[in-house]
């Protein structure tokens, strides 16, 4: 009886023994397998952070996770010592890396959904139904043809089109969001609601769009950089079926 009892405890010892030396191995197995991937530290992201969140409140956001070097962004962060001053320029999502270009000065944030102006130009916002605005399609960036319906002083029963600017830059628009509304697939929901649109002109084009906007009607048409010039001749009410 004793022996069978004895026989036990020392299987039982051999299977606790040979348990823990099999986690060891796996363990180094592991730890082996992991330094021949040259593991290396990146920022990885692990909630949601808006776009121009400071580097101060990203620490709350993200950890410093070891992945193997060939998994590792070019230009991926390793820690946020040297983010101090700088902020987020574009929105951040969980399980991201955190890459140096994310990171930029205040002074150069752009606003989101907005473009540079370019140089010896200004912006000039006007409010525009959906259907002038391509759908509600146009985005920053954007090139657009600026039409203007306007009705003859002498002849209040006739009104006239012609278009005014051709490439016009489009640097901002800011919109309502989104239907939620269910469509036919390959189609969109019909946009609601008025659109401010930002072009980048000379002065004396602003007051132009200015002018038009305050005493007439603007459509745009979206176009690209190698549509051709179009003649600036007027369509009268008159001259329609012409």
């Amino acid at each position: 009886m004793k022996s069978r009892l004895l026989g036990g405890i020392t299987a039982l010892v051999l299977a606790v023994i040979g348990t823990l030396m099999l986690v060891n191995y796996v363990s180094g197995a592991d730890v082996r397998a992991q330094a021949s991937l040259n593991p290396v530290n990146v920022v990885v992201v692990e909630t949601s952070v808006p776009a121009g969140t400071t580097a101060e409140e990203l620490k709350s956001h993200v950890r410093i996770r070891s992945i193997p070097s060939t998994a590792k962004a070019p230009d991926a962060l390793s820690s946020l010592a040297d983010s101090a001053g700088l902020v987020t320029s574009v929105d951040l999502q969980p399980g991201e890396q955190l890459l140096s270009s994310r990171l930029i000065d205040p002074a150069k944030q752009v606003t989101p959904g907005a473009v540079q102006v370019p140089a010896g130009l200004q912006e000039v916002t006007v409010l525009l139904p959906p259907e002038s605005v391509v759908g509600g399609t146009l985005r920053a960036g954007d090139l657009v043809g600026i039409f203007v319906t306007q009705a003859d002083p002498a002849k209040p029963d006739t009104s006239a089109t012609q278009l005014i600017f051709d490439k016009v830059l489009v640097t901002a628009v800011q919109q309502a969001p989104p239907s939620n509304e269910q469509t036919a697939q390959g189609t969109s929901a019909i946009p609601s609601g008025s659109t401010f649109v930002t072009f980048a002109r000379n002065s004396t084009d602003s007051a132009k769009i200015i002018l038009s906007a305050r005493t007439g009607n603007i459509w745009l048409t979206k176009q690209t950089a190698k549509t051709p010039a179009s003649p600036r001749t007027p369509v009268s009410t008159a001259g329609i079926f012409q």
